[in-house]
């Protein structure tokens, strides 16, 4: 690299190549300094890691919108990741969300990440309303928080995207646990990294609130009646929609599956609890993940059983943010 010129630079004496060199050094320090605040503009640091992906159901392997492998490329590591599902009319509770829990911005995210060991994104498909696809696409311009799912958004087809969902994450993200949470509950970021870190003897987990799913009762699951009779049980566990983590091992047993290798039914949290039954994992009932109020010890919270969720999301959601419990943290709670 050429020295800087001596003082003489500004003598009237200096030569014309001088001149030229230090004109030269100039423009090269101007371009270097344009390039280096390119990626911070609008106040806003660009973020290389993608947020959209297709995932197409005739191939095993899922591509980005640039047509590029994304499981054979370098994945994200994260000590889990986080997909807050998300459709078409939740604007007002992503935007309630952002202004509680949910960082709004790019940089927020990544702090909550490094303090966390968590990745949030929201998680969305598309619909055919142009509209609508407009609108998406400014607010995931604006905000950068989607991985936006090459699958139709319709509530009959939850356990499509589900499914689909838990393909993208594992192709996006190195993870020790995958999170499916829904957009209209309280969620303690600080204390899901608390119950996600803990030591298990298991490599197949399913982390949920747990019910009891009745077999008989619903005609959809006869299929499982000859079971249920070998075992003499009525009954099995399941976690609730709002929240429930698979880990790494059951979700890449999951991208594994090839079209219509299990049933699909019509709720999306019977068919993911049906599906962990068959692939006999085991099975960690966590009650605070369903918690109706914030408590000391609370990680979800919602109306249950009320309401799958929050029942006024997106009021309720600034109420709890305000309260004391809902944002004290635990681990000060533990030192005291």
């Amino acid at each position: 690299m050429p020295s800087l010129p001596h003082r003489s630079f500004f003598n009237s004496r200096q030569t014309i190549s001088s001149r030229r060199s230090s004109i030269l050094i100039l423009a090269f320090l101007f371009f270097a300094f344009i390039v280096f605040l390119k990626p911070f503009r609008d106040n806003r640091c660009v973020n290389t890691n993608p947020r959209s992906v297709r995932v197409t159901w005739d191939r095993s392997t899922p591509t980005t919108t640039a047509g590029r492998n994304v499981v054979a490329d370098d994945r994200h590591k994260v000590m889990a990741f986080v997909g807050i599902q998300t459709g078409f009319r939740s604007v007002g509770r992503r935007q309630s969300l952002r202004k509680t829990w949910f960082p709004s911005d790019p940089n927020g995210l990544q702090r909550l990440e490094e303090a966390t060991g968590l990745a949030f994104r929201f998680v969305i498909g598309r619909t055919s309303d142009k509209l609508k696809m407009s609108a998406l696409k400014r607010e995931m311009a604006e905000y950068d928080d989607f991985i936006h799912l090459d699958i139709e958004e319709e509530y009959s087809k939850l356990p499509y995207k589900t499914l689909a969902f838990f393909k993208a994450a594992y192709a996006l993200f190195d993870a020790e646990f995958y999170v499916k949470a829904d957009d209209d509950i309280y969620l303690r970021p600080d204390r899901l990294s608390l119950l996600i870190a803990k030591e298990r003897s298991h490599s197949q987990t399913y982390i949920g609130c747990m019910k009891k799913g009745p077999v008989f009762t619903d005609p959809k699951l006869k299929w499982y009646e000859p079971l249920s009779n070998l075992l003499g049980k009525e009954y099995f566990l399941h976690a609730y929609g709002p929240i429930y983590a698979l880990s790494a091992d059951v979700v890449q047993s999951l991208v594994a599956l090839k079209n219509n290798s299990f049933r699909m039914f019509s709720n999306e949290d019977v068919t993911i609890g049906a599906w962990m039954l068959a692939m006999n994992v085991n099975h960690e009932n966590i009650h605070e993940l369903c918690s109706p109020e914030c408590t000391s010890t609370s990680i979800a919270v919602w109306d249950i059983p009320k309401c799958s969720g929050l029942c006024n999301p997106e009021k309720r959601m600034l109420e709890l943010h305000k309260m004391d419990s809902c944002i004290q943290s635990p681990t000060m709670e533990s030192d005291e």
